[in-house]
């Protein structure tokens, strides 16, 4: 009994290593890019490198789009960094790895896919789901209202 207890206990710090260097890369590399992306701002004076630039209307608002383009890019990327430090709470606390809704251990690779993951395949799905018919319904009822305004 003892010989298993000590082998289970070598898997899970195996496993605690391998998805604490993962977490630790993947929040590195994004900080990385986010850091690299404001120096870059902070270098033009703007986040499409424009502002010395006579610019007819067309090029102006293609220069906005691109602008608002990377500005939410960056935005997702500051959003994903701060999932991945809230999974790495999660895995001092012994808490990273299984699902929300069920408790069962989520797989390896759907962790390694998306690191920030609190639900296995299973229960996102039908999350997704429930949200989606939600939607439907809310959907629906607006569309039955416009009738009765009238």
């Amino acid at each position: 009994m003892k010989a298993n207890q000590t082998a289970s206990g070598t898997e899970s710090r195996t496993r605690y290593s391998d998805l604490k260097q993962m977490l630790d890369e993947r929040r590195s590399e994004i900080q990385a890019e986010v850091q690299g992306k404001m120096r870059d701002v902070r270098a033009e004076g703007t986040w499409g490198g424009k502002n010395n630039e006579v610019l007819d209307a067309v090029e102006s608002a293609e220069a906005d789009i691109q602008e608002d383009i990377e500005f939410a890019l960056v935005q997702m990327k500051s959003e994903t960094l701060n999932k991945i430090n809230d999974a790495l709470i999660r895995l001092e606390q012994g808490d990273y790895g299984n699902c929300f809704d069920c408790g069962e251990e989520i797989a390896e690779k759907r962790l390694r896919a998306l690191p920030f993951a609190v639900r296995c395949k299973d229960c996102e799905e039908a999350r997704e789901n429930a949200e989606q018919r939600q939607r439907h319904q809310a959907q629906r009822r607006g569309a039955t209202s416009l009738f009765f305004d009238m």
